[in-house]
């Protein structure tokens, strides 16, 4: 296929768009596919084709691909928030499982022969080991990693089947905004730790919780590796370049291999805003593993990736200068 054209679903979505802006600032053409269920259209660049549509619907996804002679794929649609899959598992291995599979059948009939999958640190649920790496054999212990997992193997079996070429990107915590403010997370209500926090500096909310304080972790919550959102798309666009380079299939993690505690990231807020926050302890969430940290080697020499936003202030710097933006504080 002569085109370079990338379809990203879920692009008006946090994370899409950014990969969405990546790709455009570097002439990358691309088409976005959405339900707008929880993406919104203002945080994409202008000119970049919005399709308002379902990632399942196989015949549009098909209809897609041939109009824009689509050369490779982004697949972000999908559900994402942990206690919401343990109490609607259904829905998320319709939402996650699925569509996937339509999508992915869809692709193949039009010819589309690569893609890229957003997946997550979540298959691997309580890893024996920490820092976890690819070669961890997978046990998700709430129903979006299994999702998750499931379209992994259904892509690997694909693969072996028709000769598709897929990269599985399993996602650490991912947080932070566009340096430009171009982008970042609206979706409400916020599920996100680092977003929450930043809610509460601005004032838009009263207080938050600590979930959980038991865990076996240095402190007694929960432990995670949070990646900056703009380090996680130029991972994405350094992907789209393996493929289109003939890139064989690479199943990735992607996060920084440093894990921080629930307190810890609530003091680094605190430090960046300058302020105390009103932050309650509180009882576990389901499905929350107690620590989760990628070994991160592995994307670092495929690739030839090196993060910008390592520092976790960086991080919360970005994701509060958001916030303000959003609530016009500060």
């Amino acid at each position: 296929m002569d085109s370079n054209t990338v379809l990203v679903t879920g692009g008006a979505g946090y994370i899409g768009s950014h990969v969405v802006h990546a790709l455009c600032d570097l002439a990358w053409p691309c088409v976005v596919l959405d339900d707008l269920s929880t993406g919104h259209r203002r945080v994409l660049p202008p000119g970049v084709p919005l399709i308002e549509g379902d990632v399942g619907d196989g015949a549009l996804v098909e209809d897609i691909c041939r109009r824009h002679k689509v050369a490779a794929a982004l697949h972000f649609a999908g559900s994402i928030v942990v206690g919401e899959s343990v109490t609607r598992p259904l829905a998320y291995y319709h939402n996650n499982t699925c569509k996937s599979r339509s999508f992915l059948e869809a692709l193949l009939r039009a010819g589309v022969g690569r893609l890229v999958f957003s997946s997550t640190a979540a298959v691997y649920g309580e890893p024996a080991r920490v820092p976890v790496d690819e070669a961890a054999a997978p046990a998700p212990v709430n129903p979006y990693g299994a999702s998750k997992l499931m379209t992994e193997w259904m892509l690997k079996d694909a693969a072996a089947a028709h000769g598709l070429t897929t990269v599985v990107l399993r996602y650490f915590n991912v947080a932070g905004a566009d340096a430009g403010l171009r982008s970042g997370q609206i979706t409400q209500p916020a599920t996100h730790l680092i977003k929450i926090a930043c809610e509460v500096a601005v004032g838009a909310r009263p207080g938050m919780s600590i979930n959980g304080t038991d865990y076996p972790t240095a402190d007694g919550t929960c432990v995670r590796d949070y990646i900056h959102v703009s380090d996680l798309a130029d991972a994405h666009v350094r992907l789209i370049e393996h493929l289109a380079r003939g890139g064989d299939s690479v199943t990735l993690n992607c996060g920084y291999g440093r894990g921080y505690s629930v307190r810890e990231v609530i003091a680094a807020v605190e430090r960046v805003a300058g302020q105390a926050l009103d932050a309650r302890e509180g009882p576990r969430r389901p499905g929350d593993p107690p620590e989760l940290v990628a070994a991160a080697d592995r994307i670092r020499s495929a690739l030839g990736w090196q993060p910008r936003y390592q520092s976790l202030d960086d991080i919360v710097a970005t994701a509060l200068a958001w916030e303000r933006r959003l609530h016009q504080k500060g």
